[in-house]
Parts: structure tokens; sequence; C-alpha cells
């Protein structure tokens, strides 16, 4: 039978994340990770706040362009913008690797790609999880077939940021090395 003490119900971490981060922080930090939209009473349950809080910070990460929402159910679902997560990965990119390292990044995600395409016989990762789901492939090859998948759709991704970061690299930048004369 589950203990009924309070303890258990809020872990030492909890504690910590309370009095390191403030509950917008938290909120933020949550509703960032997510990867399924969710109700903000799940977000606020996962941030440490209340409902109340939860909204009045996720009204304001939406204002920010930060955060997105929709309705399921009659339910408002919470999640990343799409667009504010793309470009903040791109600035990422931008901050932390020069032109010639955007390039050889691009080359080893295209090299990755190509092994896909020969090793699976296929252009696409869908058709590796339509064969994952097929009745004559073993747990152990859907398993590989589903994780090569998401790998495969992984690197395409990461390579069209890499290849935006490229194409704006001297307008985003001001690393004057990548002009070329």
């Amino acid at each position: 039978m589950p203990s009924k003490d309070p303890s258990d119900e809020n872990p030492e971490w909890v504690g910590t994340w309370k009095k390191h981060a403030s509950a917008f922080d938290r909120v933020k930090s949550v509703t960032m990770t997510l990867s399924e939209p969710q109700p903000a009473s799940w977000i606020a349950e996962e941030a440490a706040v209340s409902p109340n809080t939860a909204r009045d910070h996720l009204r304001r990460l939406i204002d920010l362009g930060v955060v997105t929402a929709s309705e399921r159910a009659g339910t408002r679902h919470y999640y990343p913008d799409p667009l504010y997560t793309r470009l903040r990965d791109v600035r990422e990119l931008l901050e932390d690797t020069t032109k010639q390292e955007l390039s050889e990044q691009a080359a080893a995600l295209k090299d990755d790609i190509a092994a896909w395409v020969a090793e699976y016989e296929t252009d696409s990762p869908d058709v590796l999880r339509e064969r994952a789901a097929a009745d004559d492939v073993s747990a152990e090859q859907a398993y590989e077939f589903a994780r090569a998948a998401s790998d495969w759709e992984l690197a395409r991704y990461r390579l069209s940021l890499v290849q935006d970061a490229i194409t704006n690299y001297d307008t985003w930048t001001d690393d004057t090395s990548s002009i070329t004369v």
C-alpha cells in the first residue's frame, strides 16, 4: 500500500527547483520540453505551481511567441511554438559554430542519410515505420526500424537547421571571417 507521507509526494529535488527557479521559469522549462501538447493542469503539476499560476505564465509565453496553444475536447493544450524553437536552434548553431564547421556538419548528416537510404533500400523513414508494423517482422527488427526512422528524421531536421544557418550566416552573424572576397 502506498505511503501517505506528504514528503513522498514532493521529492527533494522539487524543493530545490522551487528554491532556485521562479514559477515562470519552471512553467517555461516544462512546456519547452513537451513533445505533445498538454493542458495547463498537467504543466502546473510538473512545474510545481498552481493551475492558475501556470495559466498566467502560459498566457505570457504565448504573448512572447514562445508557446502556442490549441483546443482539444474543450480544453486548451500548450506546446512549444515550432517557429520559435526552430529559430532558437538556428541561433544556437550560429553562436557555437563557424561556417566551415556547419558545412562539415551538413556533409556528415548527408552521409548518414545516404547510409540509411542504402542500408534500408528506401528514401523515406516512413517506409521503415511501415516495415516495423508488418506482421512478418520480429520485435527486434521492428525496434531497429523504428530507431533508424527516428534517427533519420532527426538527421533530416538537423540538416535543415544547418542549411538555414549556412544560408543566413553572413546576415545573422558578425563573423567577418565568413565573408569571401
